[in-house]
């Protein structure tokens, strides 16, 4: 992160208490409680009902362009997969909860190919067979299912888990950079052609997957830019 000059602090949040959470706002069934003094999130509904069973949890701030999004993970029950949305709004521009937007509960099709953009970065993957026997982290760009990075994760399974995992994301002019515990996992500069125009600001969001459990704590948001 060397070359990253983080700046003012937009938002800082300990995710501590329900009171931290006031105005977030869940798409799918799920609960959230804080039983260890941070945010822990988990599905209501059963994982054989599939994608019904996988919610987002979005944070109401709006966020400019150029951020550092940092937070400490905790990973408590496997299996599932985590994702944090960024750079979300409309297609057209509109605020993220415009009503006039499609319906959205948490199945991966309406944030990925519906009527909103963003950005998202997927993590600790460990829903599928496939993805527990081989850790990578992915970088998507929406609206569209465009795969645009890839990096090796170097999370470990619950088992041999050694929490808080710092992590943080930065997107800065068209550059996005993803970090476990400042080790880099990958870097994507967007063209602004390939896969559409480069992406603004707009609002963040957690989604997991059932049956996952995890646990997430301190949430920051700053300016970045690039260091001269």
């Amino acid at each position: 992160m060397d070359d990253f000059e983080f700046g003012e602090v937009l938002y800082d949040n300990p995710l501590a208490s329900e009171a931290d959470v006031d105005g977030f706002r869940m798409e799918g069934d799920a609960a959230v409680t804080f039983p260890q003094g941070r945010m822990r999130m988990e599905n209501c509904r059963d994982p054989e009902e599939g994608q019904a069973a996988n919610f987002v949890f979005w944070c109401p701030e709006d966020f400019p362009s150029d951020i550092a999004v940092t937070w400490d993970f905790w990973p408590i029950r496997e299996p599932g997969l985590c994702i944090l949305f960024f750079s979300a709004t409309g297609d057209q521009g509109q605020d993220l909860f415009d009503p006039s937007l499609a319906p959205r509960a948490g199945q991966y099709g309406q944030y990925h190919s519906s009527d909103i953009n963003a950005l998202h970065v997927s993590y600790f993957r460990r829903k599928h067979l496939g993805e527990r026997a081989f850790h990578v982290c992915n970088l998507r760009k929406s609206c569209g299912f465009h795969m645009v990075a890839q990096g090796a994760d170097p999370l470990p399974s619950v088992d041999d888990a050694l929490p808080p995992y710092p992590i943080t994301l930065v997107k800065c002019g068209a550059e996005v950079a993803f970090y476990v515990r400042d080790f880099p996992i990958f870097r994507w500069v967007d063209d602004g052609t390939t896969y559409g125009p480069l992406l603004g600001g707009g609002k963040i969001g957690f989604r997991q997957m059932a049956p996952l459990i995890a646990e997430y704590a301190n949430l920051k948001v700053s300016k970045v830019s690039k260091r001269q």
